[in-house]
């Protein structure tokens, strides 16, 4: 099993089912990114929290609790927010990062440097009843920008904050997360790598998975990089 400890940027309804499926399957070290406090609407939907962490910041509550149940795992605490000063200097410490944000704004900046500094992440959404999943290995698969070239302007896209989420939902897209970081960190290819998966809940649930390419002239290069192979292929035929 790789040692390399998963950053998990959001301790909210993502980042919470995330955090402990990671400690029930036997991640040893994981970090806890969050500068936001827990409220009291929080508490139904993440149910790592009681009454008595209200006020205290989400992250150092986390960590608290997740200790307490399992002893054994090493909890890094960062009780601020990611943004473009620090996002280097944190993302590079780190061997698999699970995007848990609710904001555009967040999302895209872990896609942008974790494909500047080659690190595998797990994209995570939810917004009402459905959430969405994918896994980026920077160099091999399709990024968010292969998706969609810039993020929605302030305005455009509710988060969920402003919109609801459904707490059911938040958790399977979280566990989902969890376990792709699971097989990244037993050498396994992510199931998700270069794949949308989609949660739909409304109604009858289903779930549905899309093959993404990588788009060309993306930064992140990806396209390019599987061209060139093919046409290494296509030069070694006879």
């Amino acid at each position: 099993m790789d040692g390399r400890p998963i950053l998990i940027v959001g301790v909210g309804g993502l980042g919470v089912p995330a955090a402990l499926t990671l400690a029930k399957r036997g991640a040893g070290r994981i970090a806890l990114m969050d500068p936001d406090r827990v409220e009291l609407s929080n508490l139904p939907r993440q149910v790592i929290f009681s009454a008595a962490h209200v006020g205290l910041p989400k992250a150092v509550a986390a960590r608290e609790q997740l200790k307490r149940r399992f002893p054994g795992l090493e909890i890094d605490c960062l009780p601020w927010a990611l943004g473009p000063d620090n996002a280097d200097s944190v993302v590079r410490r780190f061997g698999f990062v699970i995007d848990a944000t609710d904001s555009p704004a967040a999302k895209f900046l872990i896609n942008d440097r974790c494909v500047a500094l080659q690190k595998p992440f797990v994209y995570g959404g939810v917004l009402g009843f459905s959430g969405q999943a994918m896994t980026v290995v920077p160099g091999r698969s399709a990024c968010l920008r292969c998706l969609f070239e810039e993020p929605p302007q302030a305005g455009e896209a509710a988060s969920c904050r402003q919109a609801g989420i459904v707490g059911p939902v938040a958790a399977a897209v979280g566990i989902v997360q969890a376990d792709e970081a699971i097989r990244w960190l037993h050498g396994e290819p992510p199931a998700l790598e270069g794949r949308l998966l989609t949660l739909e809940a409304a109604n009858v649930a289903r779930t549905r998975v899309i093959d993404v390419r990588a788009r060309p002239g993306c930064p992140c290069g990806a396209a390019q990089r599987a061209q060139m192979s093919e046409d290494h292929e296509l030069c070694r035929q006879p």
